[in-house]
């Protein structure tokens, strides 16, 4: 036997947004060029997808920018440590 899910209640900021459109605001910067968002109406998140353009985040694109986020955050430290080289006249 399958156990149903309980569907989402109505609420009226889900109404707002199905009428007039999600208002996201920046919650992350994962990189560079990808960032996470939030709606401050209903709390759908969404990220930017390779095209710039933004979807709605799933567990798997929740995972990706998790991972995005620690190689970029390694290097970024990798780059402050580095010492800069002079060339040699």
């Amino acid at each position: 036997m399958k156990k149903s899910t309980p569907t989402p209640r109505f609420t009226f900021s889900k109404l707002y947004c199905t009428l007039f459109g999600h208002n996201y605001v920046l919650t992350k910067n994962v990189t560079h060029h990808i960032k996470e968002y939030t709606c401050a109406h209903c709390k759908e998140q969404a990220t930017t997808n390779s095209r710039g353009r933004l979807e709605v985040m799933t567990p798997k694109l929740k995972e990706i920018n998790n991972a995005l986020a620690s190689v970029h955050a390694k290097k970024a430290a990798k780059r402050k440590i580095s010492p800069s080289f002079q060339a040699a006249s």
